[in-house]
């Protein structure tokens, strides 16, 4: 399992890194944090080459470094990397920088074998996706971002799950809210839903919607399925069945006190684009931390 953290600032991705710090504990995973600042011109380029040959004689720090540096001693103080790291201090002389456009700085981790920080350079949603293609990671967990347009975009066109951790309160006592249907996405949503309720300690409530009074035998097969293995798993689950529109009735019991889980959906991005999904228009209307399972 491979996780890909993306943060932009000090000053507001400390709940993703936090959500990101504990969902990589609950599956073990090898850890990536990722920023991606503006992209570099040819001049800039030149100069931080400039930059980078003089920067032991002038202490020059190539932009984005201290977003690093802060992501390394909230690390730290989670004990998510090795004594000897932490003894040492960040080790910016050590951060391999590929052409102006992705720099890497590699550690080793106490709960996996890998943490990295890397910085990149250019449009967000290509730079994250060019990410995650080459390095295939399996989560993508991102802020709750104020542009609609650039969540929506990271849904649709990065080709990992998707952890969105929108309006994440650490003093708030969650519940899981997973959303099961008869939907080939439901069973890699059950299995992430555990792990996510196990890392945070939290019980899951598993909401079956159905558009008319009658429950369809996949959608009550699903419910039972998802029941039987979280309460195997030690979890305290508990199902809920409703009549409406899926969509708004997941947003409407999810309020602000639960996380969402539920299956990416399997209609191509131009029907997507079109017709709409449930995962989206969730994420869209929600007000609470979502994870879309792909």
């Amino acid at each position: 399992m491979k996780i890909l953290i993306a943060v932009s600032s000090k000053e507001y991705s400390g709940p993703t890194l936090q959500v990101g710090i504990k969902v990589a504990k609950a599956f073990n995973a090898s850890t990536t944090i990722v920023d991606v600042g503006e992209k570099i011109s040819e001049f800039s380029t030149k100069a931080v080459g400039l930059a980078r040959e003089r920067m032991e004689s002038w202490d020059f720090d190539r932009p984005g470094i201290e977003v690093l540096e802060w992501a390394f001693s909230y690390l730290a103080e989670k004990n998510f990397i090795e004594p000897q790291h932490i003894e040492a201090g960040f080790p910016k002389n050590t951060f391999v920088d590929r052409d102006g456009r992705r720099g890497e700085l590699y550690l080793k981790g106490t709960v996996c074998d890998n943490v990295n920080l890397i910085l990149r350079n250019g449009d967000i949603i290509a730079e994250l996706r060019d990410e995650v293609q080459t390095e295939m990671y399996d989560v993508t967990i991102i802020g709750g971002s104020g542009e609609r347009r650039m969540a929506h975009d990271m849904v649709q066109y990065i080709d990992s799950s998707i952890f969105i951790v929108k309006n994440f309160d650490p003093s708030q006592d969650y519940r899981i809210l997973l959303a099961v249907d008869d939907s080939p996405g439901t069973s890699r949503a059950i299995k992430y839903g555990a792990r996510v309720a196990q890392a945070f300690n939290i019980g899951v409530d598993i909401l079956t919607v159905s558009k008319n009074e009658e429950f369809r035998d996949g959608y009550k097969g699903a419910a039972h399925r998802a029941a039987k293995f979280l309460r195997r798993s030690g979890i305290d689950a508990k199902n809920i069945f409703k009549v409406g529109d899926p969509s708004d009735t997941i947003v409407e019991i999810a309020t602000n006190n639960h996380i969402i889980i539920m299956g990416a959906s399997t209609r191509s991005p131009l029907k997507k684009f079109f017709i709409g999904s449930k995962p989206l228009d969730v994420m869209e209307n929600c007000s609470c931390p979502i994870l879309i399972v792909k």
